[in-house]
């Protein structure tokens, strides 16, 4: 193993790990003694402890084992190894980590905001080595090569809004219910502060000459969801044909698409440049509420 693959390795266990943890904070400290159940899967495994007593951290392991497999099915086992490791890693400390961290029983907005906050940064540091725990993310991103006119937000949010309704029966309180939505908007808000940066449109683009292009282009469709596009090009020295792959990138995802080109290629020629902005499906949404102020202006340019 070389000295970069070691790394790497490093800090895909010190990232799960720790990121775990801060989940296992999040729901040991503040929302499970609290009865709330801020959606997914951990969700699902409070409200199971509320009514059966059924240990939170080997009850999301149990849910997740249907999904993960679903995500075999449609993946493939060799790109779920780190979301693997995650479930089990966090499903592990969920329940080791239960009778060692205190119960904090304070302020209840106080609580909300606070378990969004570990539970947040916790996510990212999964997310941000490629690996997800499991839960609404991955029936998300499942659903998502199925439903391809929905985001991924909005799976999300779909999925973890019938949970949250779900816990206003369970609990017999809506004030319960609205406390996890708290969570949830905490949440999102720090993850994408984490992995997308101030500016959502932001990003990276990659341009990829080699002759492994398509073999390249079909993993990041496969493992990362993302578009390519495949550009025709002739070398100026060489005057051979070929093709250039095109692939624009969120910051965070530069990690895995290097992997994957050098997996495939270790000789690629490699150009990855900055994005000022990028919109359209995956980045930026794109907008039509400025067509009212373009007509304004359009006929302002006719008028004498």
């Amino acid at each position: 193993m070389t000295k970069n693959k070691l790394k790497n390795l490093l800090l895909d266990c010190l990232c799960i790990v720790l990121g775990s943890g801060l989940l296992a904070l999040s729901i040991n400290v503040f929302t499970a003694p609290n009865n709330i159940a801020p959606g997914g899967v951990s969700g699902i495994s409070t409200m199971l402890n509320y009514l059966f007593n059924f240990p939170i951290g080997l009850t999301s392991f149990l849910i997740n084992i249907p999904i993960l497999i679903w995500g075999i099915v449609e993946i493939g086992y060799k790109f779920l190894i780190k979301t693997i490791s995650a479930v089990v890693v966090s499903s592990i400390l969920i329940d080791v980590l239960d009778g060692i961290l205190p119960k904090y029983n304070g302020d209840i907005i106080v609580t909300s905001l606070l378990a969004g906050l570990a539970m947040g940064l916790g996510l990212a540091l999964v997310f941000l080595r490629g690996a997800t725990t499991g839960g609404t993310d991955m029936i998300a991103r499942l659903l998502g090569k199925r439903l391809r006119h929905l985001s991924m937000g909005k799976l999300m949010l779909a999925v973890d809004g019938v949970i949250v309704l779900a816990s206003a029966l369970v609990f017999r309180s809506i004030e319960n219910a609205l406390y996890a939505c708290i969570v949830i908007v905490v949440t999102s808000f720090l993850v994408d502060k984490i992995l997308y940066g101030a500016d959502v449109g932001t990003g990276k683009v990659f341009y990829v000459i080699s002759p492994k292009s398509r073999d390249i282009g079909e993993r990041i469709l496969k493992e990362m969801d993302r578009g390519v596009t495949y550009i025709s090009s002739r070398g100026g020295y060489s005057k051979e044909k070929g093709e250039m792959l095109f692939c624009a990138v969120r910051r965070f995802e530069v990690y895995t698409i290097n992997e994957i080109i050098r997996s495939e290629d270790r000789d690629a020629f490699v150009i990855v440049g900055d994005a000022g902005e990028i919109s359209g499906e995956g980045f930026k949404e794109t907008h039509s509420d400025d067509k009212p102020l373009k007509e304004i202006i359009r006929k302002i340019k006719k008028e004498p």
